[in-house]
């Protein structure tokens, strides 16, 4: 099943709870720690959308679905895309542990290794950071590999969202050349 994005803005959230059952979802989870902004949460459920995750957890007080600004973003996959709200990220990661996540933080430290050589242990969480602040202290304490995006310009980061969109999309090709 695909929709064109006229057809997802316009679905309805009980017809698509329906409906999610029949996307085949990779084992993968995004966890965003207290990502503040709107527009960047909708686009994080477009990404989630696009990568087929199972889920994605909202950690802090941030603005949850139904949102008009949420909503335009993501162009209404909000509705599509199976998600929780968590007041505690490191809450959300310890149970994501005790389920067998593997925990990646997208975020750049003294201890990160360059995406690309990142090996993964599936199913994965991936944690992406507030867009001020990156990933908690005590978020990273608890993950299991920390990875980055090598800077080549001036400029020491990406935005949050397209950070996590390059880590996500690796994951998954990683995983897809797992599975083959």
């Amino acid at each position: 099943m695909k929709l064109n994005s006229h057809q997802i803005r316009k679905s309805k959230t009980k017809e698509s709870k329906q409906l999610q059952k029949q996307i085949k979802r990779n084992p993968i989870v995004l966890v965003l720690d207290n990502v503040l902004d709107t527009y960047n949460i909708g686009s994080f459920f477009r990404l989630a959308d696009a990568l087929a995750v199972e889920k994605i957890y909202l950690c802090g007080s941030v603005v949850t679905p139904p949102n008009i600004k949420i909503h335009r973003a993501s162009i209404g996959t909000w509705k599509w895309v199976p998600w929780e709200q968590c007041e505690n990220t490191k809450k959300c990661i310890n149970q994501l542990k005790k389920d067998g996540y593997q925990i990646i933080a997208c975020e750049q430290t003294n201890d990160s290794i360059n995406y690309l050589e990142a090996k993964y242990n599936f199913p994965v969480a991936i944690i992406a950071g507030s867009e001020s602040y990156g990933v908690s202290k005590d978020v990273l304490n608890l993950v299991d590999k920390v990875v980055e995006i090598p800077m080549f310009g001036i400029n020491i980061s990406l935005n949050v969202l397209v950070a996590t969109s390059v880590v996500g999309f690796d994951v998954v090709s990683k995983l897809t050349h797992k599975n083959t």
